[in-house]
């Protein structure tokens, strides 16, 4: 059995590498090939759980959704989830192993290779073709030895390449040459082409600075494309994205969110945002929380002990208990629900060397972090409303206390959440609930929003294939296809 793969590199981070992979594979499917994608590794704090219980990065779960597949461990068979500035969380084909400081995962990264190749080749048995997503970028050549995320595996699965520039910030035709003159020999064969991202205004203007490009490089342009409005439609991977997402004002429902240092699952608002009627706002330190809030969210974290820290040394706990006295409502997801509660437990120490910590008390609930990490598909009945939530988990620790009699919703495993007696603070485990229309609806109308319309999972499948139309039009797919070697 054959199987075609070639990979998207890019000349720097957010250049449009996610977002071109999600596309193509969308564009290949309708053409009826059996598509993956694959991320060799991944650093993000948004991560999905897949069908068979692990956990990759979101990018690559909206990708395995816009191939028409489901998503599996193997499609990100490394993932890092940062914790501090230095240190991560490792996660290897779906299953935490370790938590790592930036030298000892770089001293130790080879030994995840063969982790990483496994997982390339169980795809290929089953697919036609892979698209591979590189990390950042591969002229870091001070990363090159032992890498996994750009050329080393290129390298490894003897897989060709693409090069993608992004001209909206600037520098592209010095960046796209840059990049390609500091890698070595073997590694410049590998590249077949070049793509210019996310353009702005008429792309006939930049013919000369194309033809430059191909006659430096000696590679073919597979094109110009124009920046795709809509992207803002489809889940983001990186926390950069929020500083980009700006709430108009005269909305009916002002939402606020605690933009937390370690922010975790934060595709869990992309929903509300989309909802005309809402505003979702992002406080950073320094900001109170506004007197017009209809609802503050405490996102979730990756480093919950350390964001509570940061929470109370920014004053919001002041102002989160202001808000519940005027009457306000408040909705802690994952991390958040934890903050929620009266105290936070760490006997094994998982996130440093404090036993436990206070928490806010606008919840009569205790947590306790626990080694075993939870991830797992979740389908629910909201206890308000009796509307159906499927979402997932991800998390570490058990909530439990008298507030927890009054659940959020019930799951196939019991009860899950928490309120407070008068009904305005709301804990929950569950990511993606707001993805379920039936339930987000009902959620807001609690709010004292208008019914909206918005049908979420139908205007992601929309927005895929315009951007597989946008894709068509403006790239040479074919070409890509043509490129894309072949492995047996």
């Amino acid at each position: 059995m054959t199987v075609k793969a070639i990979m998207i590199m890019g000349t720097g981070s957010d250049v449009g590498k996610s977002l071109l992979v999600a596309g193509l594979a969308r564009a290949f499917a309708r053409r009826g090939l059996r598509v993956a994608p694959f991320k060799p590794q991944n650093m993000s704090n948004n991560a999905a759980v897949t069908s068979d219980g692990g956990e990759i990065g979101r990018a690559q779960a909206l990708q395995a959704r816009a191939a028409k597949v489901p998503a599996t461990i193997h499609m990100n068979p490394v993932l890092l989830k940062p914790e501090s500035e230095t240190g991560a969380q490792v996660i290897v084909q779906g299953k935490r192993v370790a938590t790592l400081k930036a030298r000892e995962f770089f001293a130790t990264r080879q030994k995840y290779m063969p982790a990483i190749l496994e997982s390339f080749n169980h795809l290929a048995q089953n697919h036609d073709l892979i698209l591979v997503e590189g990390a950042g970028s591969p002229a870091e050549t001070n990363l090159r030895e032992g890498d996994l995320a750009n050329m080393g595996f290129a390298e490894a699965a003897n897989i060709p390449a693409l090069l993608v520039g992004d001209i909206h910030r600037g520098g592209v035709i010095a960046s796209l040459i840059g990049t390609l003159n500091v890698l070595n020999g073997q590694d410049q064969n590998r590249i077949k082409g070049f793509i210019i991202n996310k353009f702005h205004g008429d792309p006939n203007l930049f013919d000369e600075g194309k033809t430059y490009i191909e006659s430096r490089l000696k590679l073919p342009c597979l094109g110009v494309i124009p920046h795709f409005s809509n992207a803002h439609k489809l889940p983001a991977e990186d926390a950069v994205a929020l500083e980009d997402m700006a709430a108009t004002s005269s909305k009916t429902i002002n939402i606020y969110v605690l933009r937390l240092p370690r922010i975790a699952n934060f595709d869990d608002l992309d929903p509300l945002r989309l909802e005309e009627g809402v505003a979702v706002h992002f406080l950073h330190d320094g900001q109170p929380i506004p007197a017009d809030a209809n609802l503050v969210i405490i996102p979730g974290s990756k480093s919950t002990m350390a964001d509570l820290a940061t929470l109370k040394a920014y004053g919001w706990d002041i102002d989160l208990k202001a808000h519940v006295r005027r009457g306000g409502k408040v909705l802690g997801l994952c991390g958040g629900f934890q903050m929620l509660g009266t105290k936070i437990h760490d006997p094994e120490s998982l996130e440093g060397t404090t036993p436990r910590v206070s928490g806010l008390g606008l919840l009569n609930v205790e947590t306790t972090l626990q080694v075993h990490k939870t991830t797992t598909q979740t389908q629910a009945i909201h206890a308000l409303s009796g509307q159906l939530i499927n979402a997932y988990e991800i998390h570490l620790g058990k909530t439990t206390g008298p507030d927890c009699e009054r659940l959020f919703a019930q799951t196939q495993n019991g009860p899950e959440g928490a309120m407070s007696e008068s009904g305005n603070v709301i804990g929950t485990y569950l990511h993606g609930c707001f993805s379920n229309d039936g339930f987000r609806q009902a959620f807001l109308r609690n709010l004292g929003a208008k019914s909206f319309g918005l049908a979420y999972d139908q205007t992601i499948e929309t927005t895929l294939d315009e951007l597989a139309d946008h894709l068509e039009k403006h790239l040479d797919v074919d070409q890509i296809l043509t490129l894309a070697g072949t492995l047996s």
